[in-house]
């Protein structure tokens, strides 16, 4: 609260002698008063007007000063409230009115009374008061924000005030200054020399508190640091104390250095420990940079750079592991059982790199710990499954915040051996992007001659991965890169018949959803028939894995049964299929049989495993156009174009009148036209489609074919034989057409499936179609 306004003048004042202090017109500030005459003056005024005159000491050590020991300037003040003290005395609140000197003595006891001189502040406002009272608040606001002492109002009255004078007092009244200075301001009347004098005031409050603001700071932060690292420091031993461990950073540097001499570490690896040792010894405990250097030397001591588990050299005992705890997939086996022969033969021989591609759940993954316990190995696998970061192989530098090495060397560091089955999952569905290529990483992990120096970005050492055995997986080998795909051995592993499923579902499944809720085969027992209606009614895969979810449904619901008293036991038969399992899902595919010419059956592969399609060809009235739909491929569209001209060239020797391909328009379509289909193997399907379209003649319902065709009119031959005659076969297809070129895949083919079935392999379109149309009407025309 600061004045500024007018105020009577009385022509006779008491004077108050202040000692140590001044004060300012427009101020309000309590003082002590106890010396007699002071006291005697403010009883006086307590009969007339509450004003006295206000002088600063020249000397503030004297205790009767008389007119000639005051300063010449001094203030005219308001007494606003007047405050007893206990200990005597009294505390005056008061309020500074204006600047005044001495006309004349008029008595000095009981105290002193004056004839003042009312002294008001002149001047013309000019350019340069107006650059002084700018200079003056931009001083006063820097003042303000770097010392909170100052009232919450002292900042809005520095803006609403525009009296020079007034404003310069009201700032050396509230500046922290000597007695002297302050006295200097209240003596000098020219209003553009008191700005001047409290401008330089403000200046060096503002160094001084800037200096004053910077060393608490820095005080402030080591008292905080020292602090902050004496309670740590306390904690630690603490915590030590409670767990028996009395270690401190110094220690912890011996007992490091200790492990290194004693580890068996390659030389490179050595030289890289021995030099982080010495940069951790320069390192303080309690600095960020120690644990980045600790992590690091854990991480060397912690690989296993010489450390390997002997293998299970027994063939015969490995081939029993291995069909024991898998049903078939005798082409890995065989692969597995022979690098056991030759590492038998030859113990320094570099570890396997195999792939295994096949449809899902055929036991690829459950395969890699099979071969592990096989082999005696410790087993480890890293789904590789839409990872983006190369630093997922090859790990981040150890500039980065957080930095590990990549998943292949945290794989080792967690099996403990350098020698484990390392099983990489998913290898298809790799991806890239900013981050680098992961897959680009790998081509260095799975190459014999280069993974015996494999150099993680994270250690910078190279480590030796050359008696790992690696297994990939994956479900389709195309999106596989060509130079990752070229340093594997692949192994197709295809799908199973239903025979297969049935015995692996009596050998292994049922026995392990048995045990997995609680039952026994006496409480529980599942028939052949019953097996083989959820096969076919149930499942449609490749693999047994939906088999097994539907044998862990069936079990769950016999759980409940036996549990809550409604059976002791339980027969499931094709009845209790329902009751357990609920309508069925899936009909068995069975070959359409129709009189309409213009359809034909194929076999197609999926990566879930076979299936059949039916091609249906019809034509209206039209310009001799084609459409195509189905959502087919680019492949089967071009296959298509290829069959189509296949048959024109050919028109006289199929009895087809020329004309037909001008007036109609000819629509093959493809069924279930949601899922996509591409490939060159419907070739002949298609073509089959068209012919018995424009001839009239039926293709027989029986037969179902695949095979890619040329315009010349020969057959190629094509994948996945095993998978289309397993479709053919579930479908109720007597007679198969393939390519001749697929004989070699017969072997591939079980015996329980050829049983039934008869097999044609063809080599051109003439001998497909004779077999094709042999239960058919005479060829006729059509057209006229």
């Amino acid at each position: 609260m600061y004045y500024t306004g007018s105020f009577n003048k009385p022509d006779r004042l008491p004077v108050l002698p202040l000692k140590n202090a001044v004060l300012f017109p427009g101020s309000i500030a309590p003082m002590a008063v106890g010396r007699p005459f002071s006291l005697r003056a403010l009883d006086e005024i307590s009969n007339r007007e509450p004003m006295l005159a206000v002088f600063t000491q020249i000397d503030p050590e004297l205790e009767n000063p008389g007119i000639i020991d005051l300063h010449q300037i001094g203030c005219a003040a308001k007494v606003l409230k007047v405050v007893d003290e206990r200990r005597g005395g009294k505390t005056v609140l008061l309020q500074g009115l204006s600047r005044l000197r001495i006309a004349n003595e008029l008595h000095s006891r009981p105290y002193i009374e004056i004839e003042p001189e009312y002294i008001e502040d002149k001047f013309e406002k000019d350019s340069e008061i107006e650059a002084l009272l700018s200079k003056l608040k931009e001083l006063a606001h820097e003042v303000i924000r770097l010392n909170p002492a100052f009232p919450n109002e002292f900042q809005r009255f520095v803006d609403e005030m525009d009296h020079p004078g007034t404003l310069a007092d009201l700032i050396a009244a509230n500046l922290i200054a000597e007695l002297n200075d302050k006295m200097s301001i209240l003596d000098t009347l020219d209003i553009k020399a008191r700005l001047r004098m409290v401008i330089n005031m403000l200046s060096n409050e503002i160094k001084v508190a800037e200096l004053k603001k910077r060393i608490d700071s820095e005080v402030k932060g080591e008292m905080d640091k020292q602090q902050k690292e004496y309670y740590l420091r306390r904690q630690m031993d603490a915590i030590r104390r409670e767990l028996g461990d009395s270690c401190n950073p110094e220690e912890e540097t011996d007992e490091l250095k200790k492990a290194v001499l004693d580890a068996d570490l390659p030389e490179e690896a050595k030289k890289a420990a021995e030099k982080e040792l010495q940069r951790l010894s320069r390192i303080s405990g309690s600095s960020p940079e120690y644990a980045v250097s600790r992590n690091y030397l854990d991480w060397i001591l912690e690989l296993p750079w010489k450390k390997f588990t002997q293998d299970h050299l027994d063939i015969n005992e490995a081939e029993k592991i291995l069909n024991a705890d898998h049903y078939g997939l005798e082409k890995v086996k065989k692969r597995i059982l022979e690098y056991l022969a030759v590492r038998k033969l030859k113990s320094d021989t570099k570890g396997p790199i195999l792939c295994l591609i096949g449809p899902p759940g055929v036991g690829k993954t459950s395969l890699g710990k099979s071969v592990a316990h096989a082999m005696g190995r410790e087993f480890y696998r890293i789904s590789l499954g839409g990872i983006h970061d190369e630093a997922e192989i090859r790990g981040h530098r150890r500039t980065y915040v957080g930095a590990l090495p990549g998943r292949i060397l945290q794989g080792m560091k967690k099996v403990g051996v350098n020698n484990p089955v390392f099983m990489l999952d998913e290898l298809d569905k790799i991806g890239a992007d900013y981050r680098g290529d992961p897959s680009s990483a790998l081509l260095e992990v799975l190459d014999p001659e280069q993974n015996d120096s494999f150099t993680d970005n994270y250690l910078g050492i190279p480590f030796d991965l050359s008696k790992v055995f690696f297994i990939g997986t994956a479900n389709v080998s195309d999106t596989i890169p060509p130079p990752l795909r070229d340093r594997m051995e692949i192994i197709e592993i295809p799908g199973y018949t239903q025979e297969e499923k049935v015995l692996i579902a009596k050998g292994y499944l049922i026995d392990e959803e048995l045990a997995n809720h609680g039952l026994n085969l006496e409480m529980l027992s599942i028939t052949d028939d019953a097996l083989n209606f959820i096969i076919d009614n149930y499942t449609r895969e490749a693999g047994v894995r939906n088999l097994k979810r539907n044998i862990a449904a069936i079990c769950r619901g016999a759980a409940k049964m036996i549990a809550s008293g409604e059976a002791t036991s339980i027969v499931t038969d094709i009845e209790k299929v329902h009751m357990f399992l609920g309508a069925e899902r899936f009909f068995p595919e069975v070959a359409e049989r129709t009189s309409v010419p213009g359809v034909a059956t194929g076999m197609a592969w999926t990566p879930t495993g076979g299936d059949i399609i039916f091609i249906e060809a019809t034509m209206m009235k039209g310009k001799g156009n084609i459409q195509l739909t189905g959502k087919l491929g680019d492949v089967m569209k071009e296959s298509a174009y290829a069959a189509l001209s296949y048959i024109r060239a050919k028109a006289k020797d199929f009895q087809i009148d020329e004309d037909v391909f001008e007036k109609f328009d000819i629509h093959i379509h493809i069924p279930a036209g949601a899922i996509p289909k591409d490939g060159p193997s419907a070739g002949i399907t298609l073509l089959a489609a068209l012919a018995s379209l424009l001839t009239g003649k039926k293709v027989s319902s029986q037969i179902a074919m695949t095979g890619e065709v040329t315009l010349r009119g020969h057959i190629l031959p094509v994948g996945g034989i095993k998978e289309k005659v397993l479709a053919a076969k579930r479908a109720g297809i007597r007679e198969v057409l393939l390519p001749e070129k697929n004989r070699k895949d017969l072997e591939e083919i079980p015996e329980e499936v050829r049983k039934g079935l008869e097999l044609h392999f063809i080599t051109n379109i003439e001998e497909a179609l004779k077999i094709a149309f042999k239960n058919g009407d005479e060829i006729k025309k059509i057209i006229s």
